[in-house]
């Protein structure tokens, strides 16, 4: 009896080493900086390209994407923002992003915080009633490759990096 606790208590701890060592596949990922006088934070996990054909396939045009992976990507500011001419205030908020094959894509500050990304059916877990500004914005194709979906807070905006894709949204305080 002692033979087989024991080694079931090895096989245990073996088994949380090796989990240990095994990073995430999509990092949680913190983005903070200032846009004028508001302190803006953006919490999300990255996930990496890994190969794969980003927009159009692993993130569908047309549809609703959580921005990251995991739970929806998560902005705060402590002030009022001007973002591409639409007024965002001082709070939490989810951020959901529509890509278009061509032309704009929609991007979706919901008040709805602290929910898993998507729902069982594939679709983003959002409550539409609860978006609070629905914004247009063209992304631009650059050259290099950004392999982990990466955001940054600029003194003008946000930027998204992910694949060979930028997305920047101009934002003032």
């Amino acid at each position: 009896m002692l033979k087989a606790m024991f080694f079931s208590v090895m096989g245990i701890l073996m088994f949380l080493q090796l989990k240990a060592q095994n990073p995430p596949l999509s990092p949680a990922e913190t983005a903070t900086g200032k846009i004028g006088q508001a302190n803006v934070t953006i919490d999300y996990s990255s996930p990496g390209v890994k190969g794969r054909k980003i927009w159009g396939e692993l993130v569908p045009y047309g549809k609703p994407w959580r921005a990251g992976a995991n739970k929806a990507t998560i902005l705060t500011t402590d002030k009022d923002l001007t973002v591409e001419g639409h007024k965002l205030p001082a709070g939490k908020y989810s951020v959901f992003i529509t890509p278009a094959e061509n032309g704009e894509w929609g991007v979706i500050f919901n008040s709805e915080t602290g929910q898993w990304g998507i729902k069982r059916t594939g679709e983003a877990n959002f409550d539409p009633t609860k978006n609070v500004i629905e914004i247009k914005v063209k992304p631009k194709m650059v050259n290099s490759l950004t392999e982990r979906l990466t955001y940054n807070i600029t003194g003008s905006g946000i930027e998204m990096h992910w694949e060979h894709q930028l997305l920047f949204l101009h934002a003032r305080s």
